[in-house]
């Protein structure tokens, strides 16, 4: 059991590494709404988990992981901007993004370490995977309105570029 806690908490060190990098190279490339949108429609099919009963969770278990989630949601949110650049909507680095992102690896870690003793290893797979997607699914939303209001600027912008015409 404490192998199977261990080989979760190095996956969730590498899942770290790989999002910081990931995030990194995002904001090099213009970005799209698909591009916002498709990685909690993915991420949700882990829910599939809860067919199996080892997974499933109690009431108050889950709203737990929805609380944190929702709080880890918001200082992603807060990190987490949009610029217009050659006329493409692009991700703006932010200093403090690695930095949360990093704390909250850590936080949730040490929360898997500290909960494993007194909750079952199936059912804490359970809660964490709630724990994210209440993460995602905000941040992602805010993502995308941000996201909607450039696009809808740049529109505007456009129309006016086009419809003022020298005399």
């Amino acid at each position: 059991m404490d192998w199977m806690i261990a080989a979760s908490s190095v996956a969730a060190v590498m899942m770290g590494i790989l999002a910081f990098f990931v995030r990194m190279r995002a904001a090099k490339k213009p970005t799209t709404a698909k591009k916002i949108i498709m990685p909690p429609l993915f991420m949700s099919t882990g829910a599939l988990m809860f067919l199996f009963p080892e997974f499933r969770v109690t009431l108050l278990e889950m709203l737990e992981a929805i609380a944190v989630g929702m709080v880890f949601s918001l200082l992603l949110m807060k990190t987490t901007n949009f610029e217009i650049r050659d006329a493409a909507i692009y991700l703006k680095r932010s200093k403090a993004f690695p930095i949360i992102l990093m704390t909250l690896l850590v936080v949730r870690l040490i929360s898997k370490l500290v909960l494993s003793t007194k909750i079952d290893i199936g059912e804490l797979g359970g809660m964490f995977f709630i724990l994210a997607f209440a993460m995602i699914v905000p941040w992602r939303l805010a993502m995308y309105s941000q996201y909607m209001k450039l696009k809808r600027q740049q529109i505007i912008d456009a129309t006016e570029k086009s419809t003022i015409r020298p005399i």
